[in-house]
């Protein structure tokens, strides 16, 4: 990648995680990267196609990050042990501020309703995919949506990583909440086969 067009989009990321999507501006991209402002629109055309690189390219490199992590998840408890610990690396290093401000500019600007939905598409096919081979051979397998619950999974680490910001104990409660269910989804897995078989009777018939 070019050498300006590098700096410039770690400008970017950069302040979204001090001043927020509020205090972007070519003027302050420029002057965070050491370049001229005219640059800015000569690589990205405008302030906000920058953005939608930039963040695109973050979470691009931030999903490659766990993937070998991801890939050996095995069971619920698993992803949902590996999700808090990818939860505590993400605010560390500022990450989560970035989704935040992402997520806030996306109300008001198609680019970055285009970029967060990239994002959100993003982690979702690797956790999507964790989450197929942990109902693999599950008595719930037949009758869970994998699709659906990997959305379901993605959005509440999301709205967890938004909630920690201003409840931390209340995002770790939450937390917990959801490695109780993992384990429970264990328990039913140690069911006998008659238990099993009622299980799945029931929960088709709530289909």
């Amino acid at each position: 990648m070019n050498p300006t067009k590098a700096k410039l989009m770690l400008a970017v990321t950069d302040l979204l995680k001090e001043d927020g999507i509020a205090g972007l501006s070519a003027r302050a991209i420029a002057a965070r990267a050491e370049v001229n402002q005219a640059l800015v629109f000569y690589h990205f055309g405008t302030v906000m196609d920058l953005v939608d690189q930039a963040c695109r390219a973050a979470t691009d490199e931030a999903a490659a990050s766990y993937r070998d992590e991801l890939a050996e998840v095995t069971s619920l408890s698993e992803l949902l042990e590996l999700g808090r610990g990818l939860h505590e690396r993400e605010r560390a290093a500022g990450n989560i501020t970035v989704m935040a401000q992402l997520l806030a500019g996306a109300q008001r600007d198609k680019t970055l309703a285009e970029t967060a939905r990239y994002a959100l598409g993003r982690w979702n096919d690797e956790v999507e995919a964790a989450v197929a081979r942990a109902l693999e051979g599950s008595p719930v397998e037949s009758v869970v949506d994998a699709p659906g619950l990997s959305r379901a999974i993605s959005s509440a680490f999301i709205g967890l990583l938004m909630y920690d910001g201003v409840d931390r104990p209340g995002a770790e409660s939450a937390f917990a909440s959801l490695e109780q269910l993992g384990a429970l989804v264990e328990v039913i897995e140690d069911l006998g086969p008659a238990a099993r078989l009622v299980l799945r009777a029931r929960l088709k018939g709530r289909g």
